[in-house]
């Protein structure tokens, strides 16, 4: 399950430990693929024919190209009570480019960035454009940021307007404005003022600044742009550090939003429209390329989900909408088969009996990719499928991406099961998103798919399975990192290649493979590298129970694991409760307990949860490669990882750092004493 050879771990702890050829002193003609000066141009890895030929544009030619073909179809589309509202394509340029004019009135300079802090929303989305257009930079800030955070994000892109949702994140903004000097005005789109200040304005206030204004200062602007220049920063979340501000430019946006269109196979408005739900943090990159620029290439309408779309408003959303297109982290793919597979537990036993024959034609049918669906599996479609689709929202839906986190087999086999399957993208913010792709027709399961038009893939120092560190090429390579030279050599080569920091492989039909980030990689105390993912996923497999599983090992003579167990969460916060959720409860009674919350679990205090998680962890170290991937010690802690609780990023990635410090007592007590093996047959290793 997760074998990895020794001349693997042995390779890539050369990786870790040597620099790569060239990449931190780049010779000056390399330099013209890359930039950290804000106002600086790059040279665009062009190619002679295909897609890597394709004229470069600017964000203003992509939208007025839209609106010359879609102009009269809904670009957008929000609730107001409700009743859905609807914005066209006309209007939706013409209300950017009044957002522009604003901009300029209020100060903003070429080159200085436009913070937007909040919810997914119509005016995230026209400060976005409308930053681009004015010659400034538009600059995604997390929603949940400190203060001290957001003045990091402010300060490094010399922001000179911070757009911000309601009160709330107001309050952060006032709390550092004496320490940004380039900031002239704050705009609140959401809510009203609950105080006036000085250059604080409402969102009708400052559109009616740029109302009346006339187009000539932004047309000029407009025209000196170029495709090479940088229009957008995605900063970093800073697990490792400050985080780095990441430079997209123009060509990066709109090039990658022509090739991926291209390779899923979009549909212009002209013919079917696609249908977007934006819900997903609008600072990262992968959602700012599927809501906004996807879109936007093929004519598309996105509609925005409510604010608490992923404490438990986004079902009801997907319902309303039915998207054609949907991206869902792993951690919503997998509160979805939990929902699911409480529901079913209710059933009745005809009702689980059909749904459970129907699942295993709809997963060995998937599997053998048939080409001719047997007559079973379209009676399952016609008893099961449809419904459960309808049922999701998901009935229109051609195309179920997951991304920006590892996923278990054991739900992409859920999905499959159902005729659902789920297409795995796999790329970064210094690729502007997107540089693999699964597709219907090129698909493998546990794959993140073939690269996508135009780019390429280089394995770096491959071992004798070929597994090495992951390089991307192509045009949606990033411009650099913001005033950041030295660690944009460490990103990019003397040859323009960037180095991903994963490790993967392909296999004989080119199908990429995730193995491990360098960074993860755990070395133990005695020199055996150990990528940590495989290992916890197999342990959540064997574990039903467990919602979050944490390897550590780093420089320790032994691994141990902290888990957590499925919980209810607070549909307000997004904390975890203490209550257990219905599929952990229904677990528990199958294993003979009583336990209903969490803490009647953690700490020890319910023997026979206990002896499962030991039994499922027996199971997963029977499988260990050697001893020293054997988990020897594990704990279930207090509550669940979560993005208040500082465990999660705002895309639901687990921050190991962060679990490492917060957690660093119960670690401890891991390795208080040496030589304490879980069972028999699992000793240690001796001193």
């Amino acid at each position: 399950m997760f074998d990895l050879k020794q001349t693997l771990r042995q390779k890539f702890f050369i990786i870790c430990a040597t620099a790569r050829p060239n990449s931190l002193s780049l010779p000056v003609k390399a330099t013209e693929f890359w930039t950290t000066h804000r106002n600086g141009e790059v040279k665009l890895r062009m190619g002679e024919s295909g897609p890597e030929a394709k004229p470069p544009l600017t964000v203003n030619q992509m939208f007025t190209s839209a609106v010359e073909r879609f102009g009269n179809y809904n670009a957008l589309g929000w609730k107001e009570g409700e009743q859905w509202k609807t914005m066209t394509y006309k209007d939706y340029y013409k209300t950017c480019r009044t957002a522009a004019k604003g901009f300029l009135k209020l100060g903003l300079k070429q080159y200085h960035g436009v913070g937007i802090l909040g919810f997914n929303s119509v005016e995230w989305f026209i400060a976005d454009i409308g930053a681009i257009l004015a010659g400034g930079f538009a600059v995604g800030i997390y929603t949940t940021n400190s203060p001290e955070a957001c003045q990091y994000v402010a300060e490094n892109c010399q922001a000179n307007i911070l757009v911000v949702e309601n009160h709330k994140q107001l309050q952060k903004i006032l709390q550092v404005q004496d320490r940004l000097p380039h900031l002239k005005a704050i705009i609140q789109y959401k809510d009203e003022l609950k105080e006036k200040k000085p250059n604080l304005y409402t969102w009708a206030e400052f559109m009616e600044l740029g109302r009346d204004e006339p187009d000539a200062q932004l047309d000029d602007i407009i025209s000196s742009q170029k495709p090479n220049q940088c229009c957008t920063l995605i900063y970093t979340s800073g697990t490792t550090g400050h985080p780095k501000g990441v430079m997209l430019s123009h060509d990066n946006l709109t090039w990658t939003a022509f090739v991926t269109g291209e390779d899923v196979s979009m549909t212009d408005a002209d013919k079917l429209q696609e249908v977007i739900v934006s819900y997903l943090p609008l600072s990262h990159i992968a959602a700012q390329m599927i809501d906004i620029w996807l879109p936007m290439k093929a004519g598309g309408v996105t509609y925005f989900a409510e604010p608490d779309a992923l404490k438990g408003s986004l079902a009801n959303t997907l319902r309303e909408i039915r998207p054609t297109a949907f991206m869902g982290v792993p951690r919503v793919w997998e509160k979805m088969q939990e929902k699911m597979k409480s529901i079913g537990a209710k059933s009745s036993t005809v009702r689980r009996k059909v749904a459970s024959w129907a699942k295993d034609v709809g997963l060995q049918t998937n599997l053998n990719k048939m080409e001719l669906y047997p007559l079973n599996f379209r009676l399952a479609k016609c008893l099961v499928f449809r419904k459960v689709r309808k049922a999701l929202g998901l009935d229109r839906c051609t195309r179920c991406y997951t991304g920006a986190a590892p996923i278990t087999k054991d739900t992409l086999e859920f999905f499959l099961s159902l005729d659902i399957p789920l297409f795995e993208l796999y790329g970064m913010s210094e690729s502007s998103g997107p540089h693999t792709i699964s597709l219907p027709d090129a698909f493998r399961l546990i794959s993140c798919g073939k690269v996508i038009p135009g780019c390429k893939t280089k394995i770096f120092n491959p071992d004798a399975d070929g597994n090495g560190e992951i390089c991307f090429w192509g045009r949606h390579v990033f411009m650099g990192y913001l005033n950041m030279p030295d660690k944009t050599e460490e990103a990019l080569d003397a040859d323009g290649w960037l180095h991903s920091g994963d490790l993967g492989k392909h296999d004989q039909d080119d199908f990429l493979f995730i193995t491990g980030r360098i960074k993860e990689l755990i070395i133990t105390a005695g020199g055996e590298n150990i990528p940590p993912v495989p290992i916890e996923d197999a342990v959540k497999e064997a574990v039903p129970l467990v919602s979050n599983a944490m390897l550590i090992g780093d420089k320790r003579k032994f691994l141990s694991m902290l888990l957590t167990i499925k919980c209810e969460v607070n549909n307000e916060t997004g904390a975890p409760e203490d209550e257990l959720t219905t599929e952990a409860l229904d677990l528990c009674r199958n294993l003979g307990s009583n336990a209903t919350r969490v803490s009647e679990i953690a700490g020890g205090r319910d023997r026979v949860v206990y002896a499962a998680i030991q039994d499922g962890i027996n199971r997963v170290n029977e499988k260990a490669t050697s001893n020293a991937q054997r988990i020897q010690k594990w704990t279930i802690l207090e509550k669940d990882f979560s993005i208040p609780g500082g465990e999660l990023g705002p895309t639901m990635k687990l921050k190991r750092p962060e679990v490492m410090k917060m957690y660093k007592d119960q670690i401890e007590n891991f390795y208080k004493e040496v030589l304490t093996p879980t069972t028999p047959d699992n000793p240690l290793p001796s001193k």
